[in-house]
C-alpha cells in the first residue's frame, strides 16, 4: 500500500493506492515544517484516517510546502514515523509535485501560481533548473499575494476606478490604515493580500481587474518561464488556484509572448496519484 500526500500550510490531500490498485482519499489539516516542529506535526497527524492505515502502509510520498531543505524534510519524516515506523518515507517539495503531476514522465516547464509562485524546468525524470523564489517581498510574481498587493497599493494611492474602490470599501470596509495594519502588524501578510484575489477574479470583466492579472502574469513569464533554455519549444504547465480560476487571462498573456501553455490544474494530487500508480505498474 502506498500513501501519497500533497500538503500546504492549511490543508493536506491524502491518496492511498491499495494493493488491488483501488484509490481512497482524505483531506486533513495542513503541515509546514517552516512553521512547525516535528512534535507539533506528529500531534496533528493523529488523524483517524491515518491511524487506521498504520500497519498497512509500505511507502509514503509526501510533497509539501516548506520541504525544500534536508533539515525540514527530516522534520516531516520524523513526524510521519511516529505513525508509520516501518514505512519507506520520501519527502519532496511542492515544486516536484507540480512537475510530476502536470508533466508526468515527459519534459516540460512546471509552474506554481497560488498564494505565491515558483517554477522549474523538468526533463521527465528530474528538475534540471529552477528560478529564485525569494518570497512575497522580493518575488512571487503572478501569485495571489503579488496580485493582491497591486490592488491594495492602488487603493491607497487612489489609482483605481472609483466603482471598484467603492465596492472594496462597501464589502471589506477597507481603509489605508486597516491595510497597513494587516500588512505590517499582523501575521501572514501574504495570505491577507492574496485574499483579495477572489474579489479581483469576480470582477475580471472590468478592464482594471483584468489587467491586474494580465500584467502580473507577464511579470511571472519574464522572471521565470522566459529565463529557461528553449522555453518556446516546451509545454508550460500550471498548478494553483490563481492559474486555474484565471486560466483565460493566463493563456492570453502567454500567447502574447509566444509561450505554449498546456495543462492548468488547481491541485496536483490527482496527477501525483497517476504518476505513482504508473511507477508502481512499471515496477519502478
Amino acid at each position: 500500500m502506498i500513501l501519497i500526500a500533497d500538503s500546504g500550510s492549511s490543508k493536506t490531500d491524502w491518496r492511498v493506492i491499495h494493493s488491488d490498485r483501488r484509490i481512497s482519499q482524505h483531506r486533513g489539516i495542513g503541515f509546514n515544517p517552516y512553521y512547525q516542529t516535528s512534535e507539533e506535526m506528529a500531534i496533528q497527524m493523529q488523524d483517524d484516517f491515518l491511524l487506521k492505515l498504520e500497519n498497512e502502509v509500505e511507502e509514503i510520498y509526501f510533497y509539501g510546502a516548506g520541504c525544500s531543505s534536508e533539515d525540514r524534510r527530516n522534520e516531516v519524516s520524523s513526524a510521519l514515523k511516529t505513525i508509520f515506523p516501518n514505512a519507506k518515507i520520501t519527502i519532496d517539495h511542492d515544486l516536484a509535485a507540480a512537475a510530476r503531476s502536470t508533466c508526468g514522465h515527459d519534459p516540460g516547464i512546471a509552474c506554481i501560481l497560488g498564494t505565491g509562485s515558483n517554477s522549474c524546468d523538468y526533463d521527465g525524470k528530474a528538475i534540471i533548473a529552477t528560478r529564485p523564489a525569494p518570497g512575497y517581498i522580493f518575488g512571487d510574481e503572478g501569485g495571489g499575494g503579488y496580485v493582491g498587493r497591486k490592488l491594495l497599493k492602488d487603493f491607497i494611492n487612489d489609482e483605481m476606478p472609483p466603482e471598484i474602490k467603492k465596492e472594496l470599501i462597501d464589502v471589506f470596509h477597507l481603509t489605508a490604515v486597516s491595510i497597513q495594519e494587516h500588512v505590517y502588524q499582523k501575521p501572514f501578510p501574504n495570505r491577507y493580500m492574496a485574499s483579495f484575489c477572489r474579489f479581483i477574479t469576480e470582477h475580471k470583466s472590468n478592464p482594471y481587474c483584468y489587467m491586474l492579472y494580465y500584467s502580473s502574469f507577464q511579470d511571472f513569464f519574464r522572471q521565470h518561464v522566459m529565463k529557461y533554455e528553449n522555453y518556446t519549444d516546451k509545454p508550460v504547465n500550471f498548478v494553483g488556484s490563481i492559474a486555474y480560476y484565471n486560466s483565460d487571462i493566463l493563456r492570453r498573456a502567454a500567447s502574447d509572448v509566444r509561450i505554449n501553455v498546456n495543462l492548468i490544474i488547481e491541485s496536483p494530487i490527482a496527477g501525483l496519484t497517476l504518476y505513482h500508480k504508473e511507477e508502481l505498474e512499471n515496477g519502478v
